[in-house]
């Protein structure tokens, strides 16, 4: 069973900066890809950014140069760089992996930007 366990969500000011991290219970060299979604209240589940194992960075387009997705193989974790934050941006953020049993994810942490 995978286990993901996010980290490093807060309350920010708009322009401000926040890095999540996302620790996977197995090497992240066994997955076929990682990424952080996001939900808003009464809003759908969206993709935020993905990574696939061959080191491949996918972004949604509202997020294209403010965020970055980068991963620690030695540590297992993956990593969300947040920069010039906005309101819009507050959400509960998740991280999910892709494996040959299907699609994990963790239980988020929240970020909220707000002045």
């Amino acid at each position: 069973q995978v286990q993901l366990v996010e980290s490093g969500g807060g309350l920010v000011q708009p322009g401000g900066s926040l890095r999540l991290s996302c620790a996977a219970s197995q090497p992240v060299s066994t997955f076929f890809g990682m990424g952080w979604y996001r939900q808003a209240p009464g809003k759908q589940r969206e993709l935020v950014a993905e990574m696939t194992s061959g080191g491949t960075s996918n972004y949604s387009d509202s997020m294209k140069g403010r965020f970055t997705i980068s991963r620690n193989n030695a540590k297992n974790t993956l990593y969300l760089q947040m920069n010039s934050l906005k309101p819009e941006d507050t959400a509960r953020y998740y991280c999910s992996a892709r494996t040959i049993g299907g699609r994990y994810w963790g239980q988020g942490t929240q970020v909220t930007v707000s002045s």
